[in-house]
């Protein structure tokens, strides 16, 4: 699995499981740093912006931005669902997308 990729879907598990995107960014950076620095060719930038995009997959429930959306917007839990975790997600997705056709070239 390329080094971007990993970086992606270690943040992502990590968001989906405790919530918080800050925690998921530098716990999945510091899991994912032997790897950088054991290949010189890997962009330490590609890197941050994967495990970013990562860090944003899927708020759900356990998440307190979840909520703040909720109710400034005075939704259903269903309706954040569909709107606030659907709009993380494809930001996520394009994310990584960007990330690795940017590989391509750097």
């Amino acid at each position: 699995m390329p080094a971007l990729v990993l970086a992606w879907v270690v943040a992502a598990l990590l968001r989906i499981c405790l919530g918080s995107a800050t925690v998921s960014t530098v716990t999945a950076a510091g899991i994912v740093a032997p790897i950088a620095a054991a290949d010189p060719a890997l962009s330490p930038e590609l890197l941050v912006l994967a495990t970013a995009s990562g860090s944003v997959m899927l708020s759900h429930v356990n998440d307190s931005g979840f909520w703040l959306f909720k109710e400034y917007f005075q939704l259903s839990v269903k309706q954040t669902l569909r709107t606030w975790t659907l709009m993380l997600s494809l930001q996520s997705m394009i994310g990584l997308a960007g990330v690795l056709v940017l590989s391509l070239f750097v």
